[in-house]
């Protein structure tokens, strides 16, 4: 018969507590298990929803990215289109650009043709008024009668009244046109006949009638008349008559004999117009030339000397005597100490219709 084992009591315990502690274990690793299931499961539900959100986002980025791209298509297809637009306008510009420099160079060049049509019209145009200052001088020396050339600058006297068809010319004659002052006047009046013939007032007068007579209308007629105390034809052959302006010989007769004459005696501006009215047919131009108002009227003053105020009155009184309507045309050369007299022979200027002139002293 077999012999039976005997029992350790330590080997049932240990068992006994091997058991026990495998299945505290087997407890504990139960009870963790669940607690790690659930939070893996949460954990899994947690992250299902992340994946399906961000399905969701993907989906909708998918979406937006197909919205982009063909926007960019679009875009793609509006760049080409413009690309192709901009080609056209360049080329279209190009053209311009082309077009607008031969318009330059058209208009350069027209310019040029214009600046020097300009030119030659300039050229034209001085052309034209040298010809016309020629032809008008031409004109005017050949109405002229005869030729007279002054030392002065001023070959002419502006708003003297040289037409008419019987052109009377008065010229004083008396001794205040020896000089302008009174002194020297009285110092001449004693001097010889060569030297007061001389004089350069005197000259001057008779330069004036010079340029007078050189300007007269070529168709016209004339008488020169010299006064003083007594007013005389320079032509005493032919008093009360007249001479045509185109007898050149007997025009350089006329200047000749005034040029012997002798500034002498007082002043009859009442002599001289009534002289003017003896004329027949009467004058339809007067030119005067004096140096002031008279110092008598039809006869010899009693007085030696003669205010001005009388002067005055005396200038009245012979204007009188002058033919109706007929203008009166005066040069006066100023005389010292006779202050109306200037204002005198211009309102007679003014009522007959003809030109007071007081001319510079280098004229004619």
């Amino acid at each position: 018969m077999r012999k039976r084992r005997a029992i350790s009591p330590f080997n049932l315990s240990f068992l006994d507590i091997m058991f026990c502690g495998f299945g505290a274990v087997v407890l504990l690793v139960l009870i963790l298990n669940t607690d790690t299931v659930k939070a893996r499961k949460q954990y899994q539900d947690d992250l299902r929803s992340e994946v399906s959100l961000l399905e969701t986002s993907v989906e909708d980025a998918l979406r937006d990215l197909a919205v982009v791209k063909n926007s960019i298509a679009e875009t793609e297809d509006e760049l080409v289109q413009t690309q192709g637009r901009s080609e056209r306008v360049i080329e279209n510009l190009e053209q311009k650009q082309q077009e607008l420099s031969r318009y330059d160079a058209q208009t350069l060049a027209r310019i040029q043709d214009v600046n020097k049509l300009k030119s030659d019209l300039k050229n034209l145009d001085e052309e034209n008024r040298r010809l016309g200052a020629e032809a008008r001088a031409e004109r005017a020396e050949g109405s002229k009668v005869r030729q007279f050339l002054g030392e002065g600058d001023r070959q002419y006297l502006t708003g003297l009244k040289m037409g008419g068809q019987r052109i009377l010319i008065l010229v004083d004659a008396s001794a205040s046109m020896l000089d302008e002052t009174i002194v020297n006047v009285i110092r001449m009046r004693n001097m010889g006949d060569e030297v007061r013939r001389g004089s350069a007032k005197w000259q001057r007068a008779l330069a004036m009638v010079e340029w007078l007579v050189a300007n007269l209308p070529a168709t016209a007629k004339y008488q020169i008349v010299a006064f003083n105390t007594r007013a005389e034809p320079v032509l005493g052959e032919r008093a009360g008559g007249w001479f045509e302006a185109g007898d050149i010989q007997l025009l350089d007769k006329a200047v000749k004999r005034l040029r012997q004459r002798i500034p002498r005696g007082g002043t009859s501006l009442h002599r001289a117009f009534s002289a003017a009215g003896e004329f027949k047919p009467a004058p339809d131009n007067i030119l005067l030339i004096t140096d002031g108002l008279p110092t008598q009227g039809r006869e010899k003053p009693k007085r030696t000397t003669v205010s001005a105020e009388e002067r005055l009155a005396l200038f009245e009184k012979a204007v009188k005597q002058r033919p109706k309507g007929v203008p009166v045309n005066t040069i006066l050369l100023p005389m010292e100490g006779d202050a109306y007299a200037a204002a005198a022979f211009w309102q007679l200027a003014v009522l007959s219709g003809g030109a007071f002139l007081t001319p510079s002293k280098d004229w004619p």
